[in-house]
């Protein structure tokens, strides 16, 4: 659905639209919309909710749980210029072999150099999904309008993430973590995943400290298109602190400027916004013209060398 004039109106989920996976969950999305202004920078975001989980799983990411994520994310968001709009809410069953998942294709987790920052490793080498993810993601998400452009909340039961963790000058340790969401985000993977499905975010546990966040943080390193990082902060796979959107804690900020590493500016050059124009139609921002690392062009002024 998308909001023009006041009105909302059936987009997506038609025939010959692979997105129209599982039913619909019969949720008021008007009502849910309801605060929705043309004209203004807008992110679609489409929830699919297997029907299936087990029980211990569905405890901790209950359907109630994401919306309220989206709510908090709303207003995160909508306090820099930027409103989410809920264009759709599936369930359905998924295979039980691709509710629990390896993010990333082996060989993702090879060290990173010694002299090159976390975004210029990942842009000579950038992480690549597992079959078992792509799998997943493919049979849930499919292909549909707009697609590309839209961010796409997955709930699965667990998705794991490998990396390698640099104990000292010469050594490295490979940790596997069970994370409670992820982005799988362009600085990261860049335009390995397939286009349809760049906007997938995974979401495991929402049952956590500080979870009314996590749906927004993950927007955020998908929107801003930036690692967890804050002002002084440099990029690091996991960082527990207090202030920014980007970081593990209760912060919520969006900074601006060198200071802020251009934060909000970069998230509102985002290619999954859009503008409706006087007569409804989209008007995107620009995509991405290197594959979406953290140095796309697109970003030029809006980059810092770490």
């Amino acid at each position: 659905m998308s909001v023009h004039g006041g009105q909302l109106t059936q987009t997506g989920d038609g025939a010959g639209d692979r997105s129209a996976w599982g039913v619909p969950v019969p949720i008021d999305l008007e009502s849910f919309n309801a605060d929705l202004e043309d004209g203004r920078a807008t992110v679609d975001i489409g929830i699919f909710y297997p029907a299936n989980l087990e029980p211990a799983h569905r405890q901790k990411v209950e359907l109630e749980m994401v919306l309220d994520g989206v709510a908090e994310a709303r207003r995160i968001f909508g306090a820099v210029g930027v409103q989410l709009a809920v264009v759709s809410v599936r369930t359905g069953p998924v295979d039980p072999a691709l509710l629990v998942v390896q993010a990333e294709a082996p060989g993702s987790e090879v060290p990173g150099g010694c002299y090159a920052n976390l975004y210029v490793e990942r842009q000579k080498r950038p992480s690549k999904l597992s079959p078992a993810a792509l799998a997943a993601f493919e049979s849930v998400i499919g292909n549909g309008p707009d697609h590309d452009r839209r961010i796409h909340l997955l709930v699965l039961e667990d998705v794991f993430m490998s990396y390698q963790d640099q104990i000292d000058e010469r050594t490295w340790q490979l940790k596997t973590v069970a994370t409670s969401a992820m982005s799988f985000p362009g600085y990261s993977y860049r335009d390995t995943i397939p286009r349809h499905l760049r906007g997938v975010i995974t979401l495991t546990d929402l049952a956590r400290p500080h979870s009314w966040k996590t749906v927004a943080h993950e927007l955020g390193h998908k929107l801003i298109n930036a690692s967890h990082e804050y002002r002084d902060i440099d990029p690091q796979h996991e960082v527990y602190a207090d202030g920014g959107l980007l970081l593990y804690g209760e912060g919520t900020d969006i900074p601006s400027g060198p200071d802020g590493r251009f934060h909000r500016e970069r998230l509102l050059r985002s290619p999954f916004i859009y503008r409706r124009d006087a007569d409804g139609t989209k008007v995107w921002k620009p995509d991405y013209l290197d594959g979406g690392g953290y140095y796309d062009p697109i970003y030029e002024g809006l980059t810092v060398d770490f």
